[in-house]
């Protein structure tokens, strides 16, 4: 397993989840539509999910 992957697909998700969430967060809090986006809340975490799944596929993945 190389370790640079691991930490570059850890980075990645990391990034994504707290973009996302925060982006979320703020636009439901801030903006009176906002709270329309609390339905699409599950399929953005579902989202978050299935793209931690294939960055941890890459990241065991070998090389050759």
């Amino acid at each position: 397993m190389n370790l640079t992957r691991r930490y570059a697909a850890f980075a990645a998700m990391g990034l994504a989840f707290v973009l996302a969430m925060a982006g979320m967060a703020w636009v439901i809090n801030n903006h009176d539509w906002g709270v329309a986006l609390m339905f699409l809340a599950p399929f953005v975490v579902w989202a978050l999910i299935r793209m931690a799944r294939r960055l941890d596929a890459w990241a065991q993945a070998e090389d050759g």
